[in-house]
C-alpha cells in the first residue's frame, strides 16, 4: 500500500521469506559456520538456538544452499512426534522404504533396521547423512532419547548420522537436564543467535530499503532507528512488522519520513505495547551503544551509507599471503603509535601498484577468523579523558607499527605503509566513519584523537563493546567507556586490509584481467553461489551484483569496487584479517 508513496517496488517488510531480502550479520555468519563445520565433525549433535524471529530459519535456508551434493539431507520442520512416528518421518525423508513383516504392531526396529543400512551404504560411497530438525524445542524428552540413540549407528571411524537441532531458547535448558546429560556430551557445537545490534538493526532496514528499490534518503530519522531497535529488541521479524507499520502510519499522514513518534505509535498497535520513556541508566547504555555525537558529526548508525571511494588511503604492492594460523589474537607493542596518513586526490583513485603474478593470491579461507585481542587477561578500565591521555601515542608511523602485530607484519624503520605494502597489505584510512560503519568493517585499527587545545594522539583500537571502546596499551589492554572517547574522536579512523592478487587498483567498466576474475570468484562465496567460469568482464551484470553487495554492506551501492568494499568481501569470504572483538 505505502511501496509507491516511497517510491519502492516492492513491499520491504514483508516477513515472508523472500531470498531477495537476504541478511546476514555477523553472528549469523559466525551461526552458520557452526552449522557447516557439524558437517565434518564426525557426525553427533549441532544445536542452534535462538529468540523467536532471531533468523534461525534464514541460517538453515542458507546452510541447506551449501550442502555438498554427496550430502543427504533430511528436514523435518514439525517435531510434534512421537518417537516411532519420528523414526518413519526421518525414513521419509530420506526415501528409505519401511516395511513390517511378522505379527504384532510396527515397533522402532522396523525402521531403524533400514536406516542403519541406508546410512551403511551412504558412508561406503563416501557421502554424509544429515538430519535438522527445526523448531526442536518441541521434542518430549523420549523423542530425545531415541534421537541420541540414532547417534550410536556409527563405524570404527565416525557417526554415521549428524543431526542439528534448531530452536527457541527453551531448548537449551532442555538438554540441560540431567536425564539428557548423555545427549548433551554429544553436542560437537552449539551457537545461540542473539538479537541484531543498533548498528546491525539499521543496516538491516538499510538493506531491506534498498532492496526494495530506495533510491533516496532513508524514510526513517536517526532517532526513529532507535527506537526500533528498542522497541523491537534487535529481531529482524519484529523489526519487520514494526518498520511495515511505521511506513503505513506515515502513507496514511502522507509524511516522507517516519519520526520517533510514528514507530511509538507503530509499536501500540503491532504489539500492544507502549513506548514509554526508559530509565535513565538505561537511556544511558542505549546512548553508549548508539554512539555519541561530537562537533556535529554522528557517530550512530543514522549517519547515510559510506561511499568507500573517498580519499585518504595509500596503494600497496602484494607479495605472498600470511597464513591464517600465522595471524595473531593479540596486538602489542610497547610505546608505539597511530595514524593519519596523507590523502589521495579527490576521486578517490588509489596510487597504481606494480602486477605480481597470477598465483600470489590473498589469504586462503578459514573457518573461523582469529579475534584481535585475547581476553584472558581483564582489561584495565579507565572512565576520564585525563588517565586516558598519557597512555595514547604520539606520532604515526608508531602508530601503524603498533597496529601491525595485529597483521603479522614486520615494519621495520622507515614508512610502515610502505613497508606494509611488501607484504600484501596496504594502509586505509578515513576522517569520517562511525562507529557503526567501524563495527561493521569488524577489523581493529587507529584512533585519531584530538583535544580542544589542538593536540593528536593515537589509540590502538582492539574491541568495541556496546559501551566501551577497548584499547591497547603497551602490554596492557584499555576498556575506555565510548562517552569518554567521543571527548576527542571526531571520525578519523585507519587500518590494514589484505589486497587481493595483481594488487588493488580502480577497475573500469569492461576490464577484465587477474582482479576481476578474484572480484568475481569472491562474490560468488559471499553469495552462496557456484564458482565463475573462465576469465571475467567487469559488465553490467558483474557491477549489479557488486552493487547489491555493496548495499548488504551498508556502503554506497555504485558498483565501483572500492577499498571498503574489497574489505567487507574479505570478511564475507573468510580472508585471513584480524577481527575486532565485540564482547
Amino acid at each position: 500500500m505505502y511501496a509507491q508513496f516511497f517510491g519502492l517496488q516492492h513491499d520491504p517488510f514483508s516477513i515472508a521469506p523472500d531470498p531477495r531480502y537476504l541478511f546476514m550479520s555477523e553472528r549469523h555468519r559466525e551461526a552458520l559456520a557452526h552449522l557447516l563445520y557439524g558437517l565434518d565433525g564426525g557426525g553427533g549433535f549441532v544445536l542452534l538456538s535462538g529468540e523467536i524471529g532471531a533468523g534461525k530459519t534464514t541460517v538453515c535456508r542458507c546452510f541447506l544452499e551449501q550442502v555438498p551434493k554427496n550430502c543427504h539431507v533430511a528436514y523435518i520442520f514439525n517435531p510434534k512426534l512421537s518417537a516411532q512416528e519420528l523414526l518413519q518421518t526421518v525414513c521419509d525423508e530420506f526415501h528409505i522404504p519401511v516395511r513390517h513383516e511378522g505379527p504384532g504392531v510396527p515397533s522402532f526396529k522396523d525402521c531403524v533396521d533400514p536406516l542403519n543400512a541406508f546410512l551403511l551404504q551412504a558412508h561406503a560411497a563416501g557421502q554424509h547423512c544429515v538430519l535438522i530438525i527445526d523448531e526442536a524445542q518441541s521434542l518430549s524428552a523420549d523423542v530425545l532419547e531415541q534421537l541420541r540413540l540414532l547417534t550410536n549407528l556409527e563405524t570404527s571411524e565416525r557417526k554415521l548420522l549428524q543431526i542439528i537441532l534448531i530452536g527457541q531458547p527453551e531448548l537449551r535448558h532442555m538438554l540441560a537436564r540431567p536425564e539428557l546429560e548423555q545427549l548433551a556430551q554429544r553436542v560437537i557445537a552449539r551457537f545461540h543467535l542473539g538479537a541484531l545490534t543498533e548498528a546491525e538493526t539499521a543496516e538491516y532496514i538499510r538493506h531491506r530499503l534498498g532492496v526494495a528499490g530506495l533510491s533516496g534518503a532513508l524514510p526513517f530519522t536517526a532517532r526513529a532507528l532507535r527506537r526500533i531497535h528498542l522497541l523491537a529488541r534487535g529481531v529482524p521479524r519484529r523489526i519487520n512488522l514494526l518498520c511495515g507499520r511505521a511506513l503505513l502510519g506515515a502513507y496514511a499522514h502522507r509524511k516522507s519520513s517516519v519520526d520517533h513518534r510514528m514507530v511509538e505509535q507503530a509499536a501500540r498497535e503491532v504489539f500492544d505495547q507502549t513506548g514509554a520513556p526508559q530509565p535513565a541508566s538505561r537511556r544511558r547504555a542505549v546512548a553508549w551503544a548508539a554512539g555519541l555525537a561530537l562537533g556535529g558529526v554522528l557517530l550512530g548508525v543514522g549517519a547515510v551509507a559510506l561511499n568507500d571511494h573517498h580519499p585518504g588511503w595509500l596503494a600497496a604492492a602484494p607479495t605472498s599471503p600470511v597464513p591464517a594460523a600465522e595471524v595473531p589474537r593479540a596486538a602489542a607493542n610497547a610505546g608505539t603509535a597511530p595514524p593519519t596518513r596523507a590523502s589521495e586526490p579527490a576521486t578517490g583513485d588509489a596510487r597504481p601498484v606494480a602486477a605480481v603474478a597470477p598465483n600470489a593470491g590473498a589469504s586462503a579461507p578459514t573457518a573461523t577468523m582469529p579475534a584481535a585481542t585475547t581476553a584472558s587477561v581483564p582489561p584495565t578500565h579507565l572512565t576520564d579523558f585525563a588517565a586516558l591521555w598519557p597512555t595514547l601515542l604520539r606520532q604515526p608511523d608508531d602508530a601503524w607499527r603498533a597496529l601491525a602485530p595485529a597483521w603479522n607484519l614486520a615494519l621495520t624503520e622507515g614508512d610502515p605503509c610502505e613497508a606494509a605494502a611488501g607484504q600484501q597489505v596496504q594502509c586505509f584510512s578515513s576522517s569520517k566513519l562511525s562507529l557503526a560503519m567501524i563495527r561493521q568493517l569488524g577489523r581493529p585499527g587507529l584512533l585519531t584523537l584530538r583535544t580542544r587545545d589542538g593536540r593528536t594522539a593515537y589509540a590502538v583500537l582492539m574491541g568495541l563493546t556496546e559501551r566501551d571502546a577497548l584499547l591497547q596499551d603497551h602490554e596492557r589492554r584499555l576498556a575506555v567507556p565510548l562517552s569518554v572517547l567521543a571527548r576527542a574522536w571526531q571520525g578519523d579512523f585507519a587500518t590494514f586490509w589484505r589486497v587481493p592478487p595483481g594488487g588493488f587498483r580502480p577497475l573500469a567498466d569492461g576490464s577484465t584481467g587477474t582482479g576481476v576474475d578474484w572480484l568475481a570468484q569472491r562474490l560468488a562465496l559471499a553469495e552462496n553461489g557456484p564458482a565463475p567460469n573462465g576469465p571475467q568482464t567487469l559488465d553490467a551484470k558483474l557491477k549489479a551484483r557488486i552493487q547489491a553487495f555493496q548495499i548488504a554492506q551498508g556502503l554506497t551501492a555504485d558498483g565501483r569496487p572500492g577499498a571498503m568494499t574489497y574489505m567487507q568481501l574479505n570478511r564475507a569470504t573468510g580472508v585471513a584479517e584480524p577481527r575486532l572483538q565485540t564482547e
